[in-house]
């Protein structure tokens, strides 16, 4: 069995709201086993056998569409990734000390170079990206609210579906799961 992670988009935002009991219950109409969620923001943590991630992915949207009445973009990562991830952050420790804010964007698929050259247009003086496989970091030097950059602008600007979470959110879920 494979432990993954999902990251889901539209969970208990934008007024769907989803309890953290449903969406294990239908994690595990699925078959998926040992089903947990983190948080009420659309974190899954499962285990499976050999289905591969897009065909896996295609099915969790699915079912949930169906169950919820609404897309429900789905971001799957392994162990391996979700430590990569939470490991390598491509800014340094001056540059996050100082920011207000640090996320990632998941995406399902590396950014083409156009879509990289895009995405650098909507830099700021105070909202930085870099790009690192399937995730987009964003440092954000003002609080988040205080900037013109959000899922929404880099969803339109970019033509892409993204699920944004907070480093330390991610850290968490290493901490908690991937303990050696």
């Amino acid at each position: 069995m494979s432990r993954t992670f999902a990251f889901l988009r539209a969970i208990n935002v934008g007024g769907h709201t989803v309890t953290m009991v449903r969406l294990r219950e239908l994690f595990q109409e699925l078959g998926l086993e040992n089903v947990e969620t983190f948080i009420a923001s659309g974190n899954v943590i499962f285990e499976h056998g050999v289905e591969k991630e897009a065909a896996l992915r295609l099915r969790i949207e699915g079912h949930l569409r169906e169950a919820l009445g609404y897309e429900v973009a789905t971001f799957l990562r392994s162990n391996r990734e979700l430590a990569a991830l939470t490991s390598g952050c491509p800014f340094d420790a001056g540059e996050v000390a100082a920011a207000q804010a640090l996320n990632m964007a998941l995406l399902q698929a590396p950014l083409t170079a156009e879509a990289e050259a895009r995405l650098q247009t909507l830099r700021t003086d105070v909202d930085l990206f870099r790009v690192s496989g399937r995730e987009v970091w964003w440092l954000c030097r003002v609080k988040q609210s205080e900037s013109t950059f959000s899922n929404a602008v880099f969803e339109k600007a970019l033509g892409l579906k993204a699920t944004f979470r907070g480093l330390h959110t991610l850290q968490r879920l290493a901490a908690k799961y991937l303990k050696a």
